[in-house]
């Protein structure tokens, strides 16, 4: 077998071990999981991807007789091996073994709403060596899974993806402090009311629980459109 003959073998063994792992994740990808599950499964289609592709490249590699005498070699040394990739590879593999620990005891999980030391945002996307996380303003942050087992992580989501939707109103200190809340109440019903503030103008704050981060959002401009026009149409608003 010549030169080009063995480069030929080469190529279309990296390509089959590329198209077999590329099918093998579609397969695995057909499956509907629970939520919980999700995050593990995803690391575990990566972990097999990455396993098929280096197996089809170092068995292609061996089809080329000066890779097989230095394969050779190196295997009769394994310790020597094993200790030149342990140091060569230290980070990466930490943050493979990092990854595959964040998919078994999930301290984060995909969708939960994180605060890391970087930023806040969204678990996009737990990978073998980094963790994506995109941030309200759809920048990514990309954070080295060692990192993100080792450092302290606020999970806004890890029990209840619950959020608390929050306004303040201001009330003139010349309005009857009384009625601006019962108005309130009867506006805003049944979220929670508090007067907050009594330097200056009062300060009047209004909670209610919505079921995650957007339907938040959406509930305290609901609220404030409610509390204003319902001052408004009262006069305490001119």
């Amino acid at each position: 077998m010549d030169t080009w003959e063995r480069l030929a073998v080469v190529g279309v063994v990296i390509l089959g071990a590329a198209v077999l792992a590329k099918l093998v994740d579609l397969r695995m990808g057909r499956q509907e999981l629970p939520p919980e599950s999700v995050t593990r499964y995803r690391v575990l289609r990566r972990s097999i991807m990455g396993a098929i592709v280096a197996v089809g490249v170092f068995s292609a590699l061996l089809v080329i007789p000066q890779v097989r005498v230095i394969a050779g070699g190196l295997l009769a040394s394994s310790a020597i091996l094993g200790l030149v990739i342990g140091l060569a590879a230290q980070r990466t593999l930490s943050n493979f073994v990092a990854g595959v620990m964040i998919a078994l005891s999930q301290p984060v999980r995909l969708g939960d709403r994180v605060t890391v030391a970087e930023g806040e945002g969204i678990v996009e996307e737990i990978g073998l060596v980094y963790t994506r996380i995109r941030q309200d303003d759809r920048t990514r942050l990309l954070i080295p899974n060692e990192r993100l087992a080792a450092d302290t992580i606020k999970n806004s989501t890890i029990v209840s993806r619950e959020r608390l939707a929050e306004i303040t109103i201001p009330v003139p200190r010349d309005k009857d402090l009384q009625a601006v809340v019962d108005l309130l109440r009867q506006a805003a019903e049944p979220s929670e009311l508090f007067v907050t503030a009594l330097d200056g103008d009062a300060v009047v704050t209004l909670r209610a629980w919505a079921d995650d981060e957007a339907h938040a959002v959406q509930l305290e401009s609901d609220l404030r459109l409610r509390a204003h026009a319902r001052l408004r149409e009262a006069g305490v608003y001119g």
